[in-house]
């Protein structure tokens, strides 16, 4: 049996943060900011999981109103996450991710993404997708403001 989850993440980019996607801190003068290290990519595709097997979204299992996920690396919390759908007889058979950017470039740092959710999910890196594109300067990613992600996930039971 296949399941299919969609997930959507969105920060806002301010000076005074890191820049982290993918678990890769990428130098630039603004981060995301978040209650976590506001990692849009591996947020989005903690959602895209949990949807597939109907565990609700990142919020509920991680809220912002916990302390004790101030500044936690999202690497962790996919790792939970990974665990929630082990426990529940499913793996991750591939990710297809995407980052909506203006700036920074991201293609230097795919690679290393992949890498480092692959090894999370303890699945080979050539099942980890990970686009980057532009807004051509339209809307808020493409006026600096943000930047999002959207990702899909197809799980099988195992």
């Amino acid at each position: 049996m296949f399941r299919i989850g969609i997930g959507y993440d969105v920060h806002r980019l301010e000076e005074g943060y890191p820049l982290i996607i993918g678990g890769v801190k990428i130098p630039f003068e603004k981060g995301l900011k978040g209650h976590s290290d506001a990692d849009v990519l591996v947020h989005a595709i903690c959602d895209a999981i949990l949807g597939a097997v109907a565990l609700g979204d990142i919020g509920e299992h991680f809220p912002d109103s916990d302390e004790k996920y101030k500044g936690i690396s999202s690497l962790i919390l996919l790792k939970e996450v990974n665990g929630k759908i082990k426990n529940l007889g499913y793996q991750i058979e591939n990710v297809d991710s995407i980052i909506i950017a203006q700036r920074p470039k991201l293609f230097p740092y795919k690679f290393q993404m992949r890498k480092n959710i692959a090894e999370i999910l303890e699945i080979p890196v050539d099942r980890i997708s990970i686009k980057a594109t532009t807004t051509e300067r339209l809307g808020f990613e493409g006026r600096g403001e943000g930047i999002s992600a959207q990702s899909i996930v197809l799980l099988r039971k195992i």
